[in-house]
């Protein structure tokens, strides 16, 4: 049943050569943009989920 699982499983020679794919197709100097752009989108991510937490907090009645 494991070996279902097993090809799934990242390990550190995938993370390198996911880097070095990376590097290829981007370059050096893209990368730093890219993961700028994609903090900021997490970052959007979170403050829209706290702020739709708190919406549905407030749309409770209180006992």
């Amino acid at each position: 049943m494991t070996a279902h699982i097993l090809p799934l499983v990242i390990g550190a020679p995938q993370i390198i050569l996911i880097v070095i794919v990376v590097l290829l197709l981007f370059g050096g100097k893209k990368i730093p943009e890219l993961m700028r752009g994609l903090g900021s989108g997490i970052k959007e991510f979170k403050d829209a989920s706290k702020d739709d937490k708190s919406a549905d907090s407030e749309d409770q009645p209180k006992a």
